[in-house]
């Protein structure tokens, strides 16, 4: 099953990016590793991308584990001086207060303008790995009541998702800055659902979860560290959620 996993993935990502040359949003956790890892064994010229507050844990570990898998990496640190005023522009803009698509929206805005400081107008992300194989730990509440409560809220998570990276190009175009997530492609949305809930989580206990993604992730040479390391989301591996909560 890893080897049609992989199959898959590879086939969403030549589907979706029509570059050689593009960015890879990095935080070092095993989404983004397993999305950097197989573009780089595709032959694709990436660089790594990571945003985050100075000594945020995302800018700390990416440094780490970029070096493992020795690509290029590139970081941009968020200005507390200037965190307020971005903040407030992009929820004028995307015009939500829903402080998760905000949260998103104001890290993609510094990936974008990184990339476009690096001429690069595409980044690839990992977005829909968390949804699809049952990262969130929602879905522990969620397994307790079978199957098909899963899948219900499967739905719902890459519903929200689909429309939560609309916002977020909406953000991005400011830098002409194209965010693409080949994890989201129908196509392999449709195969993922069709994984046995028991490769992606155990039980309401499972502290881990996304299991196949972890193991293939370990195949494929993604360092173990990242491999195995519990999900840190993007809003609070980079301090944004901090930051935003404190200047409400």
């Amino acid at each position: 099953m890893k080897t049609e996993l992989l199959h898959e993935m590879q086939n969403a990502i030549k589907s979706t990016i029509s570059k050689k040359k593009f960015g890879v949003a990095f935080s070092g956790g095993v989404d983004s590793s397993l999305l950097a890892k197989i573009c780089s064994d595709l032959e694709c010229d990436i660089t790594l991308l990571t945003i985050g507050f100075s000594d945020s844990h995302d800018i700390v570990f990416s440094k780490k584990i970029s070096k493992m898998l020795g690509l290029p990496h590139k970081i941009l640190e968020i200005s507390p001086d200037d965190f307020s005023d971005i903040s407030n522009k992009i929820r004028q803009k995307i015009n939500t207060d829903n402080l998760s698509w905000n949260e998103n929206c104001i890290a993609f805005y510094h990936v974008a303008k990184l990339a476009k400081s690096l001429n690069l107008d595409t980044v690839a992300t990992a977005n829909g790995i968390d949804e699809l194989f049952c990262g969130y730990n929602v879905y522990r509440d969620a397994i307790k009541e079978g199957d098909d409560k899963i899948i219900e809220l499967m739905d719902k998570k890459i519903e929200n998702e689909l429309n939560m990276m609309k916002a977020v190009n909406t953000t991005s175009s400011e830098f002409n800055v194209k965010i693409i997530q080949p994890f989201l492609n129908q196509d392999f949305i449709i195969y993922a659902k069709k994984i046995p809930v028991s490769e992606k989580i155990k039980d309401q206990d499972d502290l881990i979860r996304k299991h196949i993604i972890r193991k293939l992730a370990l195949e494929i040479g993604v360092p173990e560290e990242s491999a195995n390391k519990r999900k840190k989301a993007l809003q609070y591996g980079s301090q944004i959620h901090k930051a935003l909560v404190k200047s409400r």
